[in-house]
């Protein structure tokens, strides 16, 4: 029997309860919330989402785990030019601060832009986060190793023109000071900076170098670069990919239940010396918290969705070089790991006071379908919790859950594309739910998370 084409789009929608937890602040180190059905949530933007899921995969396929292992993934990083320094040192011998200042040079003129050179902790860093191959770093080392007398002639040539800029530069400026108005000055000071680039032009870097750099920093093929794909405006000539997951914020499905939880931290020296003491005036100076503070903790049951273009992915893995057939064998293998860092990975922020990375799913629906399907409708109007005896929907876990199943079922007889609907749930009381509730033929409980996409 011939088995049916699969669809372009793999949609995931998933319910998980959690309890006092701090995934995701904001600026004031609150939690993030949005207002959606007339009152406010909370949420777990899709970025924080993301960044786990992402980190996830790349470190169980660097582990030799799931169906990624031994795929080359990436990095996303403004510490290139220090990493490829690094390399250059261990690796091929050179002195550490040549290396580095090398390095920068090199990656300075193939596009990118660096902080300002009189601060030593950014110095080195790149303005934007680069996503790249792991190996990067590694490549562009072992170019300008292998090219070092050109390389380095070249460098000495550009790092002695960019400081006859800079001096020109600060003498027009100086010169200029003792103009009459502010306009005047600021005029000057422009015409002094643009003379200063045409006297000193800095010498470019060789065309094979900068080809390296450029194929070095280019996706190829790191797989979960052609997942989430990546932008690169600063140099227009390197490639940018669409990303073929699109993902949305998590929210509740009630509104929001935030507490502010006072915290007060012990001092081990101040209580040591308390319970030394050798009179009650001693005992009675070391009164009193090392610390105190507060910390917002929020809890409830969230809703996210996440959707997988099949299409996108091998178009970004065949654009990376892959034949068709490797093409396809790595989009299967990260489609599946995909699922599973759907699933399986959270954001790590609190992790170790609010052990939130241990939980799992209450729900989750997988389909494949033409087009993606968001079902955050379903969630408009927020779940009441109260007993159902006074018109609410009890528990906001099972509620939501009824909600979704009945919200796709209600979907799925309009849409003729909907197919191989598959859930799977890591909760006894769901799972008792999921057989009361009848399901139709066309859904599939599964029991593993490998199970949820055919």
């Amino acid at each position: 029997m011939t088995e049916a084409p699969r669809s372009q789009f793999l949609s995931l929608h998933l319910l998980e309860t959690l309890a006092a937890v701090l995934p995701v602040r904001d600026e004031n180190g609150q939690p993030k919330t949005l207002v959606f059905g007339g009152v406010e949530r909370h949420m777990i933007t899709s970025q924080a989402r993301r960044r786990a899921e992402r980190v996830h995969a790349r470190n169980r396929a660097n582990a030799g785990r799931g169906a990624l292992k031994g795929r080359s993934m990436g990095v996303r990083t403004r510490e290139w030019a220090i990493l490829a320094g690094r390399e250059l040192e261990s690796t091929h011998g050179w002195e550490k601060e040549k290396a580095l200042v090398t390095a920068r040079a090199v990656m300075e003129a193939s596009g990118l832009k660096f902080g300002d050179p009189k601060k030593k902790t950014v110095a080195n860093l790149t303005k934007v986060l680069v996503f790249a191959p792991s190996d990067a770093a590694v490549r562009i080392a072992g170019h300008i190793a292998d090219q070092a007398a050109e390389v380095e002639e070249w460098r000495d040539a550009y790092l002695e023109a960019q400081a006859s800029a800079e001096a020109a530069k600060k003498a027009r400026r100086g010169a200029r000071k003792k103009a009459a108005s502010p306009t005047e000055t600021q005029e000057a000071e422009e015409t002094s900076t643009a003379e200063a680039v045409v006297n000193v032009p800095l010498p470019p870097l060789p065309k094979a170098t900068r080809d390296a750099v450029l194929l070095a920093l280019a996706p190829r093929d790191a797989v979960d670069i052609a997942l989430y794909g990546r932008f690169l405006a600063e140099i227009p000539d390197s490639p940018n990919v669409d990303g073929a997951v699109q993902s949305g914020h998590a929210f509740t499905v009630h509104e929001a239940e935030q507490i502010e939880d006072f915290y007060a931290a012990a001092d081990d020296a101040k209580l040591d010396r308390k319970r030394n003491a050798l009179s009650f005036l001693d005992a009675a100076d070391d009164a009193g918290a090392g610390m105190t503070g507060y910390q917002s903790l929020i809890s409830g049951t969230f809703y996210r969705h996440a959707v997988l273009d099949r299409t996108q992915l091998r178009t970004n893995l065949r654009a990376a070089g892959m034949h068709e057939q490797e093409a396809e064998t790595a989009a299967s293998e990260a489609e599946k790991e995909f699922v599973n860092a759907f699933v399986e990975a959270f954001p790590e922020a609190k992790k170790n006071s609010t052990a939130s990375t241990g939980s799992l799913p209450a729900l989750v629906l997988a389909f494949e379908g033409e087009r993606p399907y968001n079902y955050a409708s379903a969630f408009q109007r927020p779940v009441d919790e109260g007993p159902a005896s006074a018109g609410g929907e009890g528990p906001a876990g099972p509620a939501a859950v009824r909600r979704l199943l009945r919200h796709h079922t209600f979907v799925s007889r309009r849409r003729d594309d909907l197919r191989t609907t598959r859930v799977l749930t890591y909760d006894p009381e769901i799972d008792m739910l999921l057989g009361q509730l009848g399901l139709p033929e066309s859904l599939t409980a599964v029991e593993r998370t490998e199970d949820l996409t055919p």
